[in-house]
């Protein structure tokens, strides 16, 4: 606001096996929620959720419930091998169907961000880009990966300092903008803890930082 980074919300992931009569999945899921006394200003109440297998991060069923200002959107999708079964409803309107062709390897966003976290980026280049797809209201993107090599963060939330991969990530549509102005730091070991985020998209920049991290 004016220029000036403030702090504007909170987003938390989550990541827990659930089990059900005939499959185990994966849960993944992302909330995003302004503090209260911003809610005046611009509310935002967020849920993205993705059921996956667990060790190949196929999804299943993805889910998105999203309240931003005046605009709402509630979306389900159903994977198949290379088509998704789309349900869309926005601002309480009546929802529509849609079938959607996919690759067979393209992923909803949040599933996305964890395949990121398993790239082995210590054989990577500095320089090297790798690509993914991704679907995203309803339409499929290509998302690049640029590697940057190594960076130290000097407060990564309750992990403290940390050495880090820093990556860039570029879309062919308009859900990113700029080259090397939407940027990634997962720690450098196993994990590979988002730690630092900064990002440019249509409605202006903005930044999150690690507060903490747990592990089951």
């Amino acid at each position: 606001m004016s220029g000036m980074m403030t702090q504007f919300a909170e987003i938390t992931l989550q990541s827990k096996r659930v089990k059900t009569s005939n499959n185990t999945y994966q849960h993944l899921s992302l909330t995003a929620s302004t503090y209260s006394k911003w809610d005046s200003f611009f509310k935002i109440r967020d849920i993205y959720e993705s059921y996956v297998n667990p060790t190949s991060l196929t999804p299943t069923l993805y889910k998105r419930q999203v309240e931003e200002g005046g605009y709402r959107i509630s979306e389900k999708y159903i994977f198949g091998k290379n088509s998704i079964k789309a349900t869309v409803s926005r601002n309480g309107r009546q929802p529509s169907n849609q079938s959607v062709t996919i690759g067979n390897s393209t992923t909803d966003i949040v599933t996305a961000f964890y395949k990121l976290r398993k790239i082995n980026f210590n054989n990577m280049k500095v320089g090297q880009i790798t690509s993914f797809k991704i679907v995203f209201d309803a339409t499929e993107h290509v998302v690049s990966v640029r590697y940057l090599g190594k960076e130290t963060v000097a407060r990564a939330g309750n992990l403290g300092k940390k050495v880090c991969h820093k990556i860039s990530m570029v879309s062919q549509a308009d859900i990113l903008k700029g080259k090397d102005r939407n940027l990634v730091w997962l720690t450098a070991d196993a994990q590979k803890i988002p730690v630092l985020i900064r990002f440019n998209i249509p409605v202006g920049a903005g930044q999150a930082t690690l507060k903490s991290a747990t592990f089951n």
